[in-house]
């Protein structure tokens, strides 16, 4: 009896380092993609960028938050990782399905979800490694 109520701690304290890790890297890539949009707006630099920047900032946020949770669970880093971003980048589309009214799951969605999810494993790598 006493297993399985550690046990279920145990994975309710795991969801929340998931979900606390996301957290944290979803405001990172906030306060960037802000950054962004006051340098855009403020300066010469062309619009034609954001694409760009949208990736590698949703890149290095996945990687971030499977760095973060492979820190807080300290075994396991590309499988926390790999977990973290597959979850990211679920949320990702959700929202994009949500918000977006012609929301299409084309092969670039495809594209960019696999290379969240590697992302994520890589940021667990570097984050079971961290100490």
């Amino acid at each position: 009896m006493n297993y399985a109520k550690n046990a279920s701690s145990q994975e309710k304290i795991s969801r929340f380092i998931y979900f606390k890790s996301i957290a944290i890297s979803a405001l990172f890539a906030l306060v960037v993609f802000l950054i962004m949009t006051i340098i855009v707006t403020f300066t010469s630099v062309s619009e034609s960028i954001i694409p760009l920047v949208s990736s590698v900032v949703m890149i290095l946020s996945i990687a971030f938050s499977g760095m973060l949770t492979a820190i807080k669970m300290k075994k396991n880093g590309l499988l926390q990782g790999t977990l973290t971003g597959a979850i990211y980048v679920t949320l990702i589309i959700l929202l994009g399905w949500i918000f977006i009214d012609k929301f299409l799951m084309d092969k670039f969605v495809i594209l960019k979800g696999i290379i969240g999810i590697v992302a994520g494993g890589i940021g667990g790598m570097l984050g079971v490694n961290m100490k």
